[in-house]
């Protein structure tokens, strides 16, 4: 039996037959649509690895099936950069040396984004530290990630107030 899922990946729509339910989002981007970034780190939703935004917010891919996300939006970290233009946070992670061997970066920066739209970073490195816990970084960027996610925070806290003037 072959269901189809109808979703909108980095502004281009799709329509996917899926041949098994159980097919994850990871999975689908991976495999059926050769978009790489998101990491298979350890299948379980412990380690954001596979962090991408669906409607806006932050999901691990590996644990939401495809089929769930019929007419959904996702973001992937490939959909992030406008051509040659970086994402403020990925031009803030570089600066910062927000990554060593960069396996968990894509699901770092995402878990970012996501948390920068959702209006939750704050100004606080406490706050944006315990905020992106569920991204693992086993190389210890915290530091570097922290200071990413605050940079950008503050440049789009600057440029809000500026056109409210």
């Amino acid at each position: 039996m072959s269901l189809s899922v109808s979703v909108t990946i980095n502004g281009a729509p799709h329509a996917i037959e899926l041949d098994d339910p159980r097919v994850t989002l990871l999975d689908l981007l991976r495999e059926r649509l050769e978009l790489t970034g998101a990491k298979k780190g350890c299948d379980r939703g412990q380690c954001g690895a596979c962090t991408v935004l669906v409607g806006g917010r932050r999901v691990n891919s590996c644990l939401t099936l495809a089929l769930s996300l019929d007419g959904s939006e996702v973001i992937t970290i490939e959909g992030l950069a406008s051509g040659d233009a970086l994402h403020p946070v990925q031009a803030a992670f570089i600066e910062h040396d927000g990554f060593q061997c960069g396996f968990c970066t894509p699901g770092q920066i995402m878990s970012a984004v996501g948390l920068i739209a959702e209006g939750h970073a704050g100004d606080d490195p406490e706050r944006i530290r315990e905020l992106m816990s569920g991204n693992l970084c086993r190389c210890g960027a915290y530091k570097g990630i922290t200071e990413a996610v605050l940079e950008v925070q503050r440049a789009q806290q600057t440029g809000n107030r500026k056109d409210a003037a």
